[in-house]
């Protein structure tokens, strides 16, 4: 809270007229951290995603609290399915557009692919956070290969 207080200049009392709890707080960054990436991924590619989450987020205890609390809290699951429907959705047609295009392999459903691609960004996420170090461009080459059509 100290750093959020500091970075947008505002008093927690301040915040906290804006979002009735700590947890909504929370679902509005975590929703702000979405939707960044994703109009990352659109704009610039999945390779620029992973250098981004490469270089260490910003906000890397949003990626480390949110697999424990969507674990436990079902309406917070609900919440976070529910999040930038839109983005989702153009996300999909951009892999979608790539199998088409047999720049990406076909023979797997698209939200296999986006989860896949999901499960590589939480995992760069956690050893950033525990401070290890990646090899980014290795990891790009990587996906690139497990995508790539046959």
């Amino acid at each position: 809270m100290a750093r959020l207080e500091a970075e947008i200049g505002l008093s927690r009392g301040a915040i906290f007229s804006y979002f009735p709890s700590k947890l909504d707080l929370f679902v509005a960054l975590a929703e702000a951290d979405q939707e960044q990436l994703g109009t990352r991924w659109l704009e610039s590619g999945f390779d620029d995603v992973v250098r981004h989450v490469g270089e260490g987020p910003d906000w890397i205890g949003v990626y480390l609290d949110v697999p424990r609390m969507l674990r436990v809290d079902a309406s917070l699951r609900e919440r976070w399915g529910a999040f930038n429907p839109e983005l989702q959705v153009r996300l999909a047609e951009t892999i979608a557009a790539g199998q088409a295009a047999g720049t990406l392999r076909d023979d797997l459903p698209v939200e296999s692919i986006g989860r896949f691609l999901g499960v590589v960004l939480d995992g760069l996420a956690v050893q950033q956070g525990a401070g290890f170090g990646i090899d980014v461009e290795a990891t790009i080459e990587l996906v690139r290969n497990a995508l790539r059509p046959e």
